[in-house]
């Protein structure tokens, strides 16, 4: 066999999959910790040279590949945007630089989304939640218990002791709060497709029960809430009679959407609840003030540039007039609308829109507990994309991308193209063993 036959079949083998897959997550859930003890040229580099890994891994798999089923048409439409906004940018340079990393984790993301199924993406991702939030908390014990002294180098400043709030190694309470929860659902969806044993699926639970209560943050129980709604829902739609289940579906629909205008009309109180008072009058004085731009430029925005760590216009004014060192919109909604406008904003309600529907109704039918994950993960990403910025940059945008990918690889107008080119009839199989939603 010749070198070149023995390098394409590594990046097409399932071993170095699996290895490239625990890789890439560990690097995109760590971008926080790499950047303060590297530098972000270090992890730009290690992102760059895992996307030039994917898109060789793909090149290796292009034979089992569809270039019409590589992603989701709404998913290259909002990238294409991202990159056609170094026009009408006043800063291209850092524009072109903020789309590159919006572009590198998407095609890591995708590369996952092809070469690892539904249940081997979970447990990668399982296995390494468990890890980092587990080193997470030896941390936290040693700064705030054995030590009683801050890590202000990785942001942690010992408060385990003191009832919390604790970061871990997500930079802030906010971040191991999103990830405790997105935890959780995977430990839950591996613990019930019997891909752990008992012991570590109820210690892998309350681990991430125990983060997500010591990180204080109050959209935990808000993203919590959503989760737990939706989990209900599903179970009961999954065990509606399939003559019913239209109906069911359309009565739980009408029943959120109550729900919504309830605690819209509450939310004053529901604030009060949370003990959030001060951080949403934060938030409320940042989105007028992005407002006012965004009346400046409303079609197309400022340009693409992700977080505002780069000191652009118009980041570092808003900052100006708020006195104040946002690094993020705190609202990924809001975050578009300024950097993309009215364009981006369409585009991305549809790519995560179109997404929910299409994973929603697969998990609907479908016997495995496993196509739960792609739903509740993405109403997670929904959910906390309304108080942070998450889902645009690092992990939280590339598990949009990955379930985005992995809900378009069904119910999609491609599938039926392929069906007819191949002549073949596209089928629902099960992704594992197991038919019953409830383990």
């Amino acid at each position: 066999m010749t070198p070149r036959r023995q390098l394409l079949s590594l990046l097409a083998s399932a071993e170095f999959a699996r290895a490239y897959t625990l890789t890439a997550l560990t690097a995109a859930f760590l971008s926080f910790v790499i950047a303060r003890l590297m530098s972000p040229v270090t992890l730009a580099t290690i992102i760059s040279a895992l996307s030039i890994i994917g898109l060789a891994m793909l090149l290796a798999r292009r034979d089992e590949l569809s270039l019409l089923r590589l992603a989701p048409t709404s998913l290259l439409g909002f990238i294409a945007l991202g990159l056609v906004s170094v026009v009408w940018s006043e800063n291209r340079w850092d524009t072109l630089t903020g789309w590159f990393t919006l572009f590198g984790y998407a095609i890591i993301a995708i590369t996952i989304g092809h070469v690892r199924d539904t249940l081997q993406t979970v447990r990668a991702i399982g296995d390494t939640l468990r890890w980092l939030l587990t080193i997470s908390l030896g941390i936290e014990i040693l700064s705030g218990v054995l030590l009683d002294t801050p890590f202000a180098i990785l942001g942690i400043e010992g408060n385990l002791a003191v009832g919390g709030p604790i970061q871990g190694l997500f930079g802030t309470r906010n971040m191991l709060g999103f990830i405790a929860v997105l935890a959780l659902i995977t430990f839950v969806i591996e613990w019930r497709t019997q891909s752990i044993t008992r012991v570590v699926g109820v210690l892998s639970v309350s681990l991430g029960a125990f983060l997500a209560l010591f990180s204080a943050s109050p959209t935990v129980l808000v993203l919590a809430a959503a989760v737990g709604v939706a989990t209900s829902a599903l179970t009961i739609v999954r065990h509606t009679r399939p003559a019913r289940r239209l109906t069911a579906q359309w009565v739980l629909g009408a029943m959120v959407a109550i729900a919504l205008a309830v605690a819209f009309a509450l939310r004053h109180q529901i604030i009060r609840f949370l003990d959030a008072g001060s951080d949403f009058s934060t938030r409320a004085d940042l989105w007028n003030v992005i407002l006012d731009f965004v009346a400046q430029q409303p079609v197309t925005g400022y340009g693409w540039f992700g977080s505002w760590e780069r000191g652009e216009y118009p980041f570092t004014y808003i900052n100006f007039l708020l006195s104040d060192h946002h690094r993020s919109a705190l609202n990924a909604y809001f975050d578009i609308l300024l950097q993309l406008g009215w364009i981006g904003l369409v585009l991305f309600l549809m790519m995560g829109g179109v997404a929910i529907v299409r994973s929603w109704l697969m998990a609907s039918v479908r016997h495995s507990v496993v196509y739960a994950w792609t739903p509740l993960v993405l109403i997670t990403l929904a959910v906390e994309s309304m108080f942070e910025s998450f889902t645009l940059t690092g992990a939280g945008w590339l598990l949009l991308v990955l379930c985005v990918l992995r809900a378009g690889q069904s119910r999609s107008w491609r599938e039926n193209i392929d069906a007819a080119q191949t002549g073949t009839i596209p089928t629902l199989r099960p992704e594992n063993g197991r038919s019953d939603f409830g383990g």
